[in-house]
Protein backbone atom coordinates (compact mmCIF):
# COMPACT_ATOMS: atom_id res chain seq x y z
CA UNK A 1 0.00 0.00 0.00
CA UNK A 2 1.31 3.01 -1.25
CA UNK A 3 0.16 6.83 -0.91
CA UNK A 4 0.51 9.63 -3.10
CA UNK A 5 2.93 12.53 -2.14
CA UNK A 6 1.90 15.02 -0.47
CA UNK A 7 1.10 18.16 -2.75
CA UNK A 8 0.61 22.51 -1.76
CA UNK A 9 -2.89 23.14 -1.43
CA UNK A 10 -4.07 19.93 -1.39
CA UNK A 11 -5.36 17.10 0.96
CA UNK A 12 -3.50 13.80 1.26
CA UNK A 13 -5.31 11.16 -0.37
CA UNK A 14 -4.63 7.02 0.06
CA UNK A 15 -4.97 5.23 -2.71
CA UNK A 16 -4.36 1.25 -2.80
CA UNK A 17 -3.44 -0.74 -5.58
CA UNK A 18 -5.83 -3.31 -6.46
CA UNK A 19 -5.91 -5.38 -9.60
CA UNK A 20 -9.34 -6.73 -11.27
CA UNK A 21 -8.90 -9.72 -12.77
CA UNK A 22 -12.09 -10.68 -14.73
CA UNK A 23 -12.45 -14.61 -16.00
CA UNK A 24 -14.58 -15.51 -19.63
CA UNK A 25 -17.18 -17.05 -18.30
CA UNK A 26 -19.10 -17.84 -22.00
CA UNK A 27 -21.41 -20.61 -22.60
CA UNK A 28 -20.59 -22.79 -25.47
CA UNK A 29 -23.11 -23.52 -28.31
CA UNK A 30 -25.90 -24.98 -27.94
CA UNK A 31 -25.66 -28.82 -29.22
CA UNK A 32 -28.41 -29.17 -31.62
CA UNK A 33 -29.78 -26.24 -34.28
CA UNK A 34 -32.54 -24.30 -33.43
CA UNK A 35 -36.05 -25.43 -33.57
CA UNK A 36 -39.37 -23.78 -33.73
CA UNK A 37 -41.45 -24.93 -31.20
CA UNK A 38 -45.78 -24.79 -31.17
CA UNK A 39 -46.04 -23.97 -27.53
CA UNK A 40 -50.25 -22.89 -27.13
CA UNK A 41 -51.03 -19.77 -26.02
CA UNK A 42 -52.34 -19.82 -22.53
CA UNK A 43 -51.75 -16.48 -21.59
CA UNK A 44 -49.57 -15.04 -18.61
CA UNK A 45 -52.64 -15.22 -15.83
CA UNK A 46 -51.95 -18.87 -15.85
CA UNK A 47 -48.44 -19.07 -14.68
CA UNK A 48 -47.61 -21.46 -16.71
CA UNK A 49 -44.47 -19.68 -18.44
CA UNK A 50 -43.16 -19.26 -15.21
CA UNK A 51 -42.81 -22.88 -13.14
CA UNK A 52 -40.04 -24.47 -13.52
CA UNK A 53 -41.82 -27.55 -15.26
CA UNK A 54 -42.81 -26.30 -18.00
CA UNK A 55 -39.97 -26.19 -19.58
CA UNK A 56 -39.03 -29.20 -18.12
CA UNK A 57 -42.36 -30.85 -19.79
CA UNK A 58 -41.05 -29.03 -23.45
CA UNK A 59 -37.68 -30.72 -23.39
CA UNK A 60 -39.66 -34.24 -22.20
CA UNK A 61 -41.86 -34.00 -25.10
CA UNK A 62 -39.57 -32.43 -27.88
CA UNK A 63 -37.36 -35.91 -29.10
CA UNK A 64 -33.45 -35.17 -30.36
CA UNK A 65 -32.97 -34.71 -33.96
CA UNK A 66 -30.49 -37.15 -34.96
CA UNK A 67 -29.81 -38.94 -37.93
CA UNK A 68 -28.51 -41.51 -38.14
CA UNK A 69 -27.12 -44.19 -41.41
CA UNK A 70 -28.01 -47.83 -42.01
CA UNK A 71 -24.92 -48.95 -39.88
CA UNK A 72 -25.46 -46.36 -36.97
CA UNK A 73 -21.93 -44.49 -37.77
CA UNK A 74 -19.99 -47.58 -37.47
CA UNK A 75 -19.73 -48.89 -40.28
CA UNK A 76 -18.87 -52.99 -40.60
CA UNK A 77 -16.88 -53.61 -43.57
CA UNK A 78 -15.19 -56.92 -43.62
CA UNK A 79 -13.77 -57.31 -46.96
CA UNK A 80 -10.71 -55.52 -46.00
CA UNK A 81 -9.69 -57.64 -43.23
CA UNK A 82 -7.08 -60.12 -43.94
CA UNK A 83 -7.63 -63.73 -43.57
CA UNK A 84 -11.28 -63.11 -42.01
CA UNK A 85 -13.19 -65.38 -44.61
CA UNK A 86 -10.08 -68.33 -44.09
CA UNK A 87 -11.13 -68.43 -40.57
CA UNK A 88 -8.63 -66.24 -38.92
CA UNK A 89 -9.93 -63.57 -37.26
CA UNK A 90 -6.94 -61.87 -35.31
CA UNK A 91 -7.59 -58.88 -37.22
CA UNK A 92 -11.01 -58.43 -35.71
CA UNK A 93 -9.87 -59.18 -32.16
CA UNK A 94 -8.75 -57.23 -29.30
CA UNK A 95 -4.83 -57.15 -29.11
CA UNK A 96 -3.55 -59.17 -26.11
CA UNK A 97 -1.04 -56.62 -25.29
CA UNK A 98 -2.62 -53.04 -23.74
CA UNK A 99 -2.01 -50.25 -26.20
CA UNK A 100 0.66 -47.08 -25.05
CA UNK A 101 -1.35 -44.46 -24.05
CA UNK A 102 -0.89 -41.27 -25.40
CA UNK A 103 0.60 -38.46 -23.30
CA UNK A 104 -2.73 -36.26 -23.54
CA UNK A 105 -4.92 -38.73 -22.98
CA UNK A 106 -3.72 -39.60 -19.57
CA UNK A 107 -5.47 -36.79 -18.45
CA UNK A 108 -9.02 -38.33 -19.01
CA UNK A 109 -8.66 -41.67 -17.15
CA UNK A 110 -8.06 -40.14 -14.20
CA UNK A 111 -10.87 -41.46 -11.36
CA UNK A 112 -13.68 -39.35 -10.25
CA UNK A 113 -12.10 -38.78 -6.93
CA UNK A 114 -9.49 -36.76 -8.36
CA UNK A 115 -11.63 -34.43 -10.40
CA UNK A 116 -12.65 -31.16 -9.52
CA UNK A 117 -10.91 -28.28 -7.54
CA UNK A 118 -7.40 -28.80 -6.55
CA UNK A 119 -6.98 -29.24 -2.48
CA UNK A 120 -5.38 -26.05 -0.70
CA UNK A 121 -2.79 -28.93 0.64
CA UNK A 122 -2.06 -30.14 -2.83
CA UNK A 123 -1.37 -26.70 -4.33
CA UNK A 124 1.71 -26.59 -2.07
CA UNK A 125 1.28 -22.75 -1.60
CA UNK A 126 4.37 -20.95 0.43
CA UNK A 127 3.30 -18.24 1.61
CA UNK A 128 -0.04 -19.62 3.35
CA UNK A 129 -0.33 -20.90 6.87
CA UNK A 130 -2.52 -22.99 8.32
CA UNK A 131 -5.02 -20.66 10.87
CA UNK A 132 -3.72 -21.26 14.54
CA UNK A 133 -6.24 -19.92 17.61
CA UNK A 134 -4.35 -19.11 21.10
CA UNK A 135 -6.34 -19.95 23.74
CA UNK A 136 -6.28 -20.63 27.49
CA UNK A 137 -9.17 -23.16 27.16
CA UNK A 138 -6.83 -25.68 25.21
CA UNK A 139 -6.33 -28.61 27.38
CA UNK A 140 -2.91 -28.77 28.31
CA UNK A 141 -0.55 -31.86 27.27
CA UNK A 142 2.07 -33.43 29.63
CA UNK A 143 4.80 -35.68 28.76
CA UNK A 144 4.54 -39.19 29.29
CA UNK A 145 6.18 -39.43 32.45
CA UNK A 146 4.85 -36.44 33.84
CA UNK A 147 2.91 -37.54 37.20
CA UNK A 148 -0.62 -36.15 36.02
CA UNK A 149 -0.37 -37.69 32.57
CA UNK A 150 0.43 -41.21 34.47
CA UNK A 151 -2.82 -40.42 36.79
CA UNK A 152 -5.23 -39.78 33.86
CA UNK A 153 -4.05 -42.53 32.00
CA UNK A 154 -4.84 -44.63 35.22
CA UNK A 155 -8.29 -43.13 35.21
CA UNK A 156 -9.10 -43.76 32.07
CA UNK A 157 -10.97 -46.97 31.62
CA UNK A 158 -10.09 -49.42 29.28
CA UNK A 159 -11.75 -50.47 26.09
CA UNK A 160 -12.80 -53.51 25.48
CA UNK A 161 -13.04 -54.41 21.62
CA UNK A 162 -16.30 -54.76 20.28
CA UNK A 163 -17.39 -58.35 18.58
CA UNK A 164 -18.26 -58.00 14.91
CA UNK A 165 -22.05 -57.30 14.22
CA UNK A 166 -22.38 -60.94 12.75
CA UNK A 167 -20.76 -62.65 15.41
CA UNK A 168 -23.09 -64.73 17.36
CA UNK A 169 -22.82 -63.10 20.72
CA UNK A 170 -24.01 -59.58 19.00
CA UNK A 171 -27.10 -61.74 17.32
CA UNK A 172 -27.97 -62.80 20.70
CA UNK A 173 -28.05 -59.89 22.50
CA UNK A 174 -29.78 -58.22 19.77
CA UNK A 175 -32.55 -60.97 19.77
CA UNK A 176 -32.86 -60.92 23.20
CA UNK A 177 -33.03 -57.07 23.92
CA UNK A 178 -36.49 -57.70 20.89
CA UNK A 179 -38.15 -59.46 23.11
CA UNK A 180 -37.38 -57.95 26.20
CA UNK A 181 -38.63 -54.16 24.36
CA UNK A 182 -42.08 -56.51 23.11
CA UNK A 183 -42.79 -57.28 26.44
CA UNK A 184 -42.15 -54.12 27.61
CA UNK A 185 -44.57 -52.83 24.63
CA UNK A 186 -47.31 -55.42 25.70
CA UNK A 187 -47.40 -54.71 29.25
CA UNK A 188 -47.69 -51.26 28.60
CA UNK A 189 -48.93 -50.52 25.20
CA UNK A 190 -48.35 -46.03 25.68
CA UNK A 191 -45.24 -46.63 24.89
CA UNK A 192 -45.39 -47.52 21.71
CA UNK A 193 -45.25 -44.56 18.58
CA UNK A 194 -45.88 -44.34 15.35
CA UNK A 195 -42.85 -43.98 12.95
CA UNK A 196 -44.41 -41.13 11.37
CA UNK A 197 -47.81 -40.23 12.18
CA UNK A 198 -47.41 -39.14 15.94
CA UNK A 199 -51.04 -38.53 16.63
CA UNK A 200 -51.60 -41.98 15.98
CA UNK A 201 -52.20 -44.17 19.49
CA UNK A 202 -52.19 -47.64 19.56
CA UNK A 203 -55.98 -49.49 20.30
CA UNK A 204 -54.44 -53.11 20.57
CA UNK A 205 -51.48 -55.33 20.52
CA UNK A 206 -51.72 -59.15 19.74
CA UNK A 207 -48.26 -61.40 18.93
CA UNK A 208 -47.27 -62.49 15.58
CA UNK A 209 -46.70 -66.28 15.92
CA UNK A 210 -46.59 -68.84 12.96
CA UNK A 211 -49.45 -71.48 13.13
CA UNK A 212 -47.60 -74.96 13.28
CA UNK A 213 -51.14 -77.05 13.18
CA UNK A 214 -52.27 -75.61 10.29
CA UNK A 215 -49.85 -77.49 7.97
CA UNK A 216 -51.31 -78.90 4.51
CA UNK A 217 -49.47 -82.30 3.58
CA UNK A 218 -47.05 -80.11 1.18
CA UNK A 219 -45.89 -78.20 4.02
CA UNK A 220 -46.66 -74.91 2.69
CA UNK A 221 -49.27 -72.86 0.93
CA UNK A 222 -50.16 -71.77 -2.75
CA UNK A 223 -51.29 -68.21 -3.96
CA UNK A 224 -52.89 -68.21 -7.64
CA UNK A 225 -53.53 -64.40 -9.06
CA UNK A 226 -55.96 -63.63 -11.84
CA UNK A 227 -54.19 -61.08 -14.31
CA UNK A 228 -58.02 -61.02 -15.29
CA UNK A 229 -61.05 -61.20 -13.37
CA UNK A 230 -62.59 -64.54 -14.21
CA UNK A 231 -66.17 -64.03 -13.31
CA UNK A 232 -68.40 -61.29 -14.98
CA UNK A 233 -67.89 -57.93 -13.52
CA UNK A 234 -70.41 -56.73 -10.94
CA UNK A 235 -70.11 -54.01 -8.05
CA UNK A 236 -70.01 -56.66 -5.48
CA UNK A 237 -67.47 -58.97 -5.35
CA UNK A 238 -68.29 -62.90 -6.02
CA UNK A 239 -67.60 -64.91 -2.79
CA UNK A 240 -67.34 -68.09 -5.34
CA UNK A 241 -63.40 -67.44 -6.20
CA UNK A 242 -63.16 -68.06 -2.01
CA UNK A 243 -63.82 -71.70 -2.84
CA UNK A 244 -62.87 -72.05 -6.36
CA UNK A 245 -60.54 -75.46 -7.88
CA UNK A 246 -58.50 -75.59 -9.81
CA UNK A 247 -57.86 -78.91 -11.97
CA UNK A 248 -54.28 -79.55 -13.45
CA UNK A 249 -54.23 -80.90 -17.34
CA UNK A 250 -51.74 -83.25 -17.39
CA UNK A 251 -49.77 -83.42 -20.58
CA UNK A 252 -50.25 -86.00 -23.55
CA UNK A 253 -47.51 -88.11 -24.36
CA UNK A 254 -46.03 -86.47 -27.32
CA UNK A 255 -46.17 -83.48 -24.85
CA UNK A 256 -44.13 -85.42 -22.43
CA UNK A 257 -41.28 -86.52 -25.02
CA UNK A 258 -41.10 -83.14 -26.40
CA UNK A 259 -40.71 -81.78 -23.42
CA UNK A 260 -38.23 -84.35 -22.44
CA UNK A 261 -36.27 -83.90 -26.04
CA UNK A 262 -36.03 -79.94 -25.15
CA UNK A 263 -34.32 -80.30 -21.71
CA UNK A 264 -32.31 -82.67 -23.13
CA UNK A 265 -31.19 -80.30 -25.68
CA UNK A 266 -30.72 -77.80 -22.93
CA UNK A 267 -28.54 -79.99 -20.75
CA UNK A 268 -26.55 -80.69 -23.78
CA UNK A 269 -26.33 -77.32 -25.24
CA UNK A 270 -27.28 -74.54 -22.65
CA UNK A 271 -25.89 -71.12 -24.91
CA UNK A 272 -27.60 -72.38 -27.97
CA UNK A 273 -31.18 -74.00 -26.82
CA UNK A 274 -33.16 -72.01 -24.48
CA UNK A 275 -34.27 -73.48 -21.49
CA UNK A 276 -38.09 -75.06 -22.02
CA UNK A 277 -40.90 -73.50 -19.58
CA UNK A 278 -42.60 -76.50 -17.24
CA UNK A 279 -45.50 -74.35 -16.54
CA UNK A 280 -48.58 -75.53 -15.76
CA UNK A 281 -51.93 -75.61 -16.85
CA UNK A 282 -55.00 -75.53 -15.39
CA UNK A 283 -59.36 -76.06 -15.61
CA UNK A 284 -61.08 -73.46 -13.32
CA UNK A 285 -64.07 -74.58 -11.88
CA UNK A 286 -66.41 -72.60 -9.48
CA UNK A 287 -70.09 -73.40 -7.82
CA UNK A 288 -73.39 -72.72 -8.98
CA UNK A 289 -74.65 -69.84 -6.81
CA UNK A 290 -73.15 -68.10 -4.17
CA UNK A 291 -75.13 -70.54 -1.32
CA UNK A 292 -73.37 -73.35 -2.44
CA UNK A 293 -70.19 -71.60 -1.98
CA UNK A 294 -71.13 -70.45 1.65
CA UNK A 295 -72.03 -74.36 2.05
CA UNK A 296 -68.62 -75.30 0.95
CA UNK A 297 -66.99 -73.08 3.12
CA UNK A 298 -68.48 -74.48 6.22
CA UNK A 299 -67.46 -78.05 5.50
CA UNK A 300 -64.37 -76.68 6.53
CA UNK A 301 -64.80 -74.55 8.99
CA UNK A 302 -63.52 -75.76 12.34
CA UNK A 303 -65.79 -72.97 14.61
CA UNK A 304 -68.64 -74.32 12.90
CA UNK A 305 -70.88 -76.88 14.99
CA UNK A 306 -72.37 -78.39 11.87
CA UNK A 307 -69.73 -78.89 9.57
CA UNK A 308 -70.55 -82.63 9.70
CA UNK A 309 -73.29 -82.22 8.91
CA UNK A 310 -74.74 -84.40 5.43
CA UNK A 311 -77.64 -81.65 4.51
CA UNK A 312 -75.03 -78.99 3.37
CA UNK A 313 -74.53 -80.75 0.49
CA UNK A 314 -75.75 -79.36 -2.34
CA UNK A 315 -76.95 -82.62 -4.16
CA UNK A 316 -77.65 -86.32 -3.16
CA UNK A 317 -77.21 -89.06 -4.93
CA UNK A 318 -77.29 -93.03 -4.21
CA UNK A 319 -73.90 -92.47 -2.43
CA UNK A 320 -74.52 -89.89 -0.52
CA UNK A 321 -74.62 -85.72 -0.98
CA UNK A 322 -71.79 -84.04 -3.31
CA UNK A 323 -71.17 -80.22 -4.04
CA UNK A 324 -70.72 -79.59 -7.94
CA UNK A 325 -68.65 -77.52 -9.47
CA UNK A 326 -68.73 -76.27 -13.28
CA UNK A 327 -65.58 -75.41 -15.57
CA UNK A 328 -65.31 -71.89 -16.45
CA UNK A 329 -62.18 -71.84 -18.40
CA UNK A 330 -58.82 -73.14 -18.70
CA UNK A 331 -55.52 -70.99 -17.47
CA UNK A 332 -52.08 -70.61 -18.46
CA UNK A 333 -49.06 -70.43 -16.13
CA UNK A 334 -47.89 -66.63 -17.53
CA UNK A 335 -45.49 -66.21 -14.26
CA UNK A 336 -44.52 -68.94 -11.63
CA UNK A 337 -42.06 -68.17 -8.24
CA UNK A 338 -41.28 -71.57 -6.76
CA UNK A 339 -38.88 -72.11 -3.18
CA UNK A 340 -37.99 -74.49 -0.77
CA UNK A 341 -38.72 -75.23 2.57
CA UNK A 342 -36.45 -73.30 3.84
CA UNK A 343 -36.92 -70.66 2.10
CA UNK A 344 -40.30 -70.69 2.15
CA UNK A 345 -40.74 -67.88 4.65
CA UNK A 346 -38.65 -65.53 3.37
CA UNK A 347 -40.41 -63.99 0.44
CA UNK A 348 -44.29 -63.46 1.74
CA UNK A 349 -46.48 -64.77 3.78
CA UNK A 350 -50.18 -65.13 4.72
CA UNK A 351 -51.59 -63.59 7.75
CA UNK A 352 -54.88 -64.62 9.98
CA UNK A 353 -55.96 -62.59 12.79
CA UNK A 354 -57.27 -65.13 15.77
CA UNK A 355 -59.15 -63.32 18.49
CA UNK A 356 -60.75 -66.11 20.33
CA UNK A 357 -58.04 -66.21 23.13
CA UNK A 358 -60.06 -69.92 24.75
CA UNK A 359 -57.58 -72.48 25.23
CA UNK A 360 -55.97 -73.92 23.98
CA UNK A 361 -56.13 -70.95 21.65
CA UNK A 362 -54.11 -67.56 21.89
CA UNK A 363 -55.22 -64.41 20.76
CA UNK A 364 -52.56 -63.29 17.76
CA UNK A 365 -51.67 -62.74 14.57
CA UNK A 366 -50.84 -65.84 12.70
CA UNK A 367 -48.77 -66.16 9.97
CA UNK A 368 -48.20 -68.94 7.25
CA UNK A 369 -45.63 -70.01 4.72
CA UNK A 370 -46.28 -70.04 0.52
CA UNK A 371 -43.69 -71.94 -1.17
CA UNK A 372 -45.72 -71.09 -4.77
CA UNK A 373 -46.72 -68.18 -6.50
CA UNK A 374 -48.73 -68.04 -9.71
CA UNK A 375 -49.62 -65.49 -11.62
CA UNK A 376 -52.67 -67.51 -14.42
CA UNK A 377 -54.21 -65.46 -17.41
CA UNK A 378 -56.78 -67.53 -19.84
CA UNK A 379 -55.48 -70.20 -21.98
CA UNK A 380 -55.17 -68.38 -25.59
CA UNK A 381 -54.66 -72.49 -27.26
CA UNK A 382 -56.05 -75.23 -26.70
CA UNK A 383 -53.12 -76.84 -25.35
CA UNK A 384 -49.53 -74.32 -24.22
CA UNK A 385 -47.25 -77.19 -25.54
CA UNK A 386 -48.63 -77.13 -28.84
CA UNK A 387 -47.46 -73.41 -29.26
CA UNK A 388 -44.16 -74.30 -27.68
CA UNK A 389 -43.24 -77.33 -29.46
CA UNK A 390 -45.53 -77.33 -32.33
CA UNK A 391 -47.57 -80.44 -31.79
CA UNK A 392 -50.54 -81.32 -33.88
CA UNK A 393 -54.08 -79.33 -33.34
CA UNK A 394 -56.22 -82.71 -33.65
CA UNK A 395 -54.73 -84.49 -30.85
CA UNK A 396 -57.33 -83.15 -28.33
CA UNK A 397 -57.05 -83.90 -24.41
CA UNK A 398 -60.36 -84.60 -22.43
CA UNK A 399 -61.88 -81.61 -21.12
CA UNK A 400 -64.29 -82.24 -17.23
CA UNK A 401 -66.88 -79.94 -17.78
CA UNK A 402 -68.39 -80.72 -14.06
CA UNK A 403 -67.05 -82.05 -11.26
CA UNK A 404 -69.13 -84.25 -7.99
CA UNK A 405 -66.97 -83.40 -4.83
CA UNK A 406 -67.27 -84.79 -1.96
CA UNK A 407 -65.74 -83.54 1.69
CA UNK A 408 -63.86 -86.45 3.38
CA UNK A 409 -60.99 -86.32 6.41
CA UNK A 410 -57.15 -86.58 5.39
CA UNK A 411 -55.93 -90.13 5.12
CA UNK A 412 -53.68 -91.60 7.55
CA UNK A 413 -50.40 -90.79 4.96
CA UNK A 414 -51.25 -87.05 5.34
CA UNK A 415 -52.01 -86.84 8.53
CA UNK A 416 -48.51 -88.19 9.31
CA UNK A 417 -46.70 -85.76 6.58
CA UNK A 418 -49.12 -82.56 8.36
CA UNK A 419 -47.26 -83.59 11.60
CA UNK A 420 -43.99 -83.98 10.51
CA UNK A 421 -44.27 -80.61 9.85
CA UNK A 422 -45.69 -78.98 12.80
CA UNK A 423 -42.28 -80.42 14.10
CA UNK A 424 -40.15 -79.70 11.23
CA UNK A 425 -41.53 -76.35 9.70
CA UNK A 426 -38.62 -75.84 7.80
CA UNK A 427 -38.20 -79.46 6.49
CA UNK A 428 -36.62 -82.90 7.21
CA UNK A 429 -34.12 -85.22 5.95
CA UNK A 430 -35.89 -87.61 3.88
CA UNK A 431 -33.04 -89.95 3.87
CA UNK A 432 -32.11 -90.65 7.72
CA UNK A 433 -33.65 -93.53 7.97
CA UNK A 434 -37.10 -95.32 8.60
CA UNK A 435 -36.39 -96.01 11.98
CA UNK A 436 -36.03 -92.66 13.06
CA UNK A 437 -39.28 -91.06 11.23
CA UNK A 438 -41.49 -94.16 12.72
CA UNK A 439 -39.78 -92.88 16.01
CA UNK A 440 -40.52 -89.65 15.26
CA UNK A 441 -44.46 -90.32 14.48
CA UNK A 442 -45.19 -92.81 17.31
CA UNK A 443 -44.06 -89.70 19.50
CA UNK A 444 -46.38 -87.47 17.27
CA UNK A 445 -49.17 -90.00 17.90
CA UNK A 446 -48.68 -90.35 21.77
CA UNK A 447 -48.92 -86.81 22.17
CA UNK A 448 -52.27 -86.44 20.44
CA UNK A 449 -53.88 -88.76 23.28
CA UNK A 450 -55.52 -87.09 25.98
CA UNK A 451 -56.09 -88.32 29.60
CA UNK A 452 -58.99 -90.27 28.91
CA UNK A 453 -57.54 -92.02 26.50
CA UNK A 454 -59.68 -91.05 23.62
CA UNK A 455 -57.84 -89.52 20.39
CA UNK A 456 -57.95 -85.87 20.21
CA UNK A 457 -59.05 -85.40 16.11
CA UNK A 458 -59.97 -81.90 16.50
CA UNK A 459 -56.37 -80.30 17.59
CA UNK A 460 -54.51 -82.51 15.27
CA UNK A 461 -53.10 -80.83 11.57
CA UNK A 462 -56.53 -81.19 9.89
CA UNK A 463 -58.76 -80.87 13.19
CA UNK A 464 -60.76 -78.14 15.76
CA UNK A 465 -58.61 -76.70 15.90
CA UNK A 466 -56.55 -75.53 13.00
CA UNK A 467 -56.41 -71.81 11.95
CA UNK A 468 -56.06 -72.77 8.36
CA UNK A 469 -55.80 -69.12 6.57
CA UNK A 470 -58.50 -70.64 3.93
CA UNK A 471 -60.64 -70.82 6.28
CA UNK A 472 -61.76 -66.64 6.72
CA UNK A 473 -59.03 -64.75 5.18
CA UNK A 474 -57.62 -66.49 1.74
CA UNK A 475 -59.14 -64.06 -0.25
CA UNK A 476 -59.47 -60.85 1.60
CA UNK A 477 -61.64 -59.20 -0.71
CA UNK A 478 -59.60 -59.50 -3.77
CA UNK A 479 -61.35 -60.41 -6.80
CA UNK A 480 -57.71 -60.56 -8.74
CA UNK A 481 -56.41 -63.45 -6.33
CA UNK A 482 -56.76 -66.86 -5.06
CA UNK A 483 -55.18 -68.78 -2.06
CA UNK A 484 -54.81 -72.96 -2.25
Amino acid sequence: MSSSGARSGERMIHQDFIARIRFSNALPPPPNPPKLLDIPNTGLASGQYTTPGFASRLAREQPLNIEADAELGMPLDLVGMPGVFDGDERSIQASSQPLAIHPHDRALLRPIAALGKPKVAEANVSFLRRTEYISSLVPKRFEANHPRALLAKNRRPVKRPEAAADSPQVIKRKIDKGFELAEQDLKDPKRIKHPSKKHLKLVDAAPLLPDLDAFPDSGAYVTIKFLTNPVSSSNEYDNRLRSGLFRPIDRTPAEEAALEAAMEAYAQDPANNPKPANLMNYDFYLGQTRADADRFRRKFDIDDPSNDDEDLYTHKADTGGYFQFNRIRAYETAQETELDHPTKYEDEIILAFNDDDTFPRQKAMYYYPIMQKSTIRPQRTKNIARTNYGLAEDDEAQVVDQLDLTVDDPTEEMRSAMKMYSRHPLGWEQDEGADEHQHVEQSIEEADVDADGEEAERNGASGGQDRSPSADHDAEGDEDEDED
